[in-house]
């Protein structure tokens, strides 16, 4: 029953990070030509997660983001289990997030999908990389010490805005496979053939920053 519960809170977290996140991306715009827009997107992203943090985090660890999920399943947080239990919540509550959020405003708003940095597959993934990379070693940093627990939401939500800030101007920015595969596959097109791209860089930048984790958590013991 308990792992239902976190399932239903990863649902719950991803669903809201599409709507609200991806929302503010089609409403308001994330070129980088409109600053405005382009930081309040940032920004939504970064909130959702600082709300999240505080609601659910104490059910699920609030991953609502596969990228998470594996390097906690890497680092020996997360049972293979729940890691299949948690990518399978996430996707569902991110397309559904989607859903909503296309009924609302209409799929020619993109939803928020990303899309390829200068139609470079190459490119695009060593972005994605690299900010999944700076994410998730984050996470891993600032939730290793139990007196850190009160301000984890606020530094990781922080961090997910600083990701974005520089990467929106690239792909958009993924860091988060189930927060890519919503929109695109209600898009279509372009957004749903590239989107492989936007689940799996983000999936190695997970993997990498648990396993420059571990070693620099080990060295430092």
């Amino acid at each position: 029953m308990q792992s239902i519960k976190k399932y239903i809170a990863e649902f719950i977290g991803t669903f809201v990070l599409v709507l609200f996140a991806c929302g503010t991306a089609a409403v308001v715009g994330c070129s980088a030509e409109n600053g405005t827009g382009y930081l309040l997107t940032a920004l939504a992203f970064g909130l959702v997660i600082v709300a999240m943090a505080y609601s659910i985090g104490n059910v699920s660890g609030c991953h609502i983001n596969p990228a998470v999920s594996i390097a906690m399943l890497v680092s020996g947080k997360l049972s293979i289990a729940d890691f299949i239990g948690y990518i399978i919540a996430q996707f569902a509550g991110a397309t559904a997030g989607a859903a909503v959020l296309m009924a609302l405003v209409g799929k020619e708003s993109g939803l928020g999908a990303n899309a390829l940095y200068n139609d470079s597959i190459g490119l695009s993934f060593l972005v994605e990389i690299i900010l999944t990379f700076v994410f998730v070693i984050a996470i891993l940093g600032v939730t290793s010490k139990i007196e850190n627990s009160s301000v984890a939401g606020i530094v990781i939500g922080l961090t997910l805005t600083l990701v974005h800030i520089l990467g929106i101007s690239f792909t958009g920015t993924s860091v988060n496979p189930a927060r890519s595969f919503g929109p695109a596959l209600l898009v279509g097109g372009d957004a749903l053939s590239s989107v492989w791209v936007f689940i799996v860089a983000p999936l190695i930048g997970g993997v990498l920053a648990a396993l420059v984790y571990k070693f620099l958590a080990a060295e430092k013991k």
